[in-house]
């Protein structure tokens, strides 16, 4: 791995002797200002079998007794074979560069997206939902999504395009969705929401609509979330209610078998945890995928700890939402992010 961070990288018997007491376990939190915890899986283990344990746990005992309230980083090869302790590998020295400096930049965040990756892991995906909404609205009004607000200076504009958000189309029994925001990238907007709610609506309750392909207008996908909105809700349980009311992930969910995704160049956001739901994702050779919120102090607020980590897992989830990497559509086939390049 070359030069490690001076942080000491423990073996995963020494982790699991800092979660054997309350009082050891309860420092391992950012609160205490441990914002990570490096642990070489690699290491002999002289104890046995730690591993084993950490892996053949129950899952409320891994969860609720083991995991420490920060992300777990563990220096491997891959992401194969790891204990459940694990919530994120980094194979580079470049790549634990990226993860720990993207936690030190967001620490909060990056616990708290980890921290509800491992309840996804168990949780059904209506549970999962909810405790996402009820994560992303607690995240909403942190000091450092504030920081991120004031830092980016979002100048609020005015949509000029008279069209609609989205346009319909049948074709016997397919009904045709096309995001229609080309001149905003296909921004995520509230507006556009509601209409793809609505849309999808008319699919489930409409028995003569057998399938429905979701593609978008211009030059992408969806460039996810629209930033003239961020930091617009300042009722954050009237927000998470609203999304809880009108919830795009649940309904995509039962939907999932009836609905193909066609995407190209930035699925960005929303603009992937979306698609992510259904069961055909066919993407361009161009389309590249990516989750920014983070970064922003944020966590993935449109479905994507639970569509996401569905498909790839919950460790390369956790590494794209954390490291704010671009992923190829190549990478996203391989991790089967996608079901098809076209």
């Amino acid at each position: 791995m070359g030069h490690l961070p001076k942080q000491k990288t423990l073996t995963l018997p020494e982790l699991e002797a800092l979660l054997s007491t309350s009082y050891t376990r309860n420092e391992l939190s950012t609160v205490f200002d441990k914002h990570y915890l490096l642990v070489d899986v690699g290491a002999p283990d002289k104890s046995g079998n730690a591993a084993n344990r950490s892996r053949n746990s129950e899952p409320g005992e891994t969860i609720d007794q083991l995991q420490p309230n920060c992300p777990v980083i563990a220096l491997a090869s891959d992401d194969t074979e790891l204990p459940s302790i694990v919530d994120l590998v980094a194979s580079t020295e470049s790549e634990l560069t990226t993860l720990i400096h993207a936690i030190n930049n967001n620490p909060i965040a990056a616990a708290m997206i980890v921290q509800l990756l491992r309840h996804n892991e168990y949780a059904s995906v209506k549970d999962s939902l909810m405790a996402e909404s009820l994560s992303y609205s607690c995240l909403q009004n942190s000091a450092h999504f504030k920081n991120w607000l004031e830092q980016k200076r979002v100048q609020r504009t005015t949509d000029q395009n008279l069209s609609p958000p989205m346009l319909l189309e049948r074709q016997n029994n397919e009904l045709m969705i096309t995001f229609n925001r080309h001149k905003k990238r296909n921004a995520y907007s509230a507006q556009l929401r509601d209409a793809f709610y609505e849309a999808l609506v008319l699919v489930e309750e409409d028995s003569s609509i057998q399938s429905a392909v979701i593609q978008g207008s211009g030059e992408c996908f969806s460039a996810g979330g629209d930033l003239d909105e961020f930091g617009l809700a300042t009722d954050s349980a009237l927000a998470h209610m609203v999304r809880m009311t009108r919830n795009i992930g649940l309904i995509l969910d039962r939907l999932k078998s009836q609905t193909i995704f066609k995407l190209h160049g930035a699925c960005i956001g929303a603009g992937i945890e979306l698609p992510a739901f259904s069961d055909c994702v066919f993407a361009r050779e161009d389309s590249f995928f990516q989750l920014p919120e983070v970064a922003m102090g944020l966590i993935p607020g449109a479905g994507g700890t639970v569509s996401i980590a569905r498909r790839i897992g919950r460790l390369r989830t956790a590494f794209m939402a954390i490291s704010n990497q671009k992923i190829s559509a190549k990478k996203a086939l391989d991790w089967g992010l996608i079901d098809k390049i076209i």
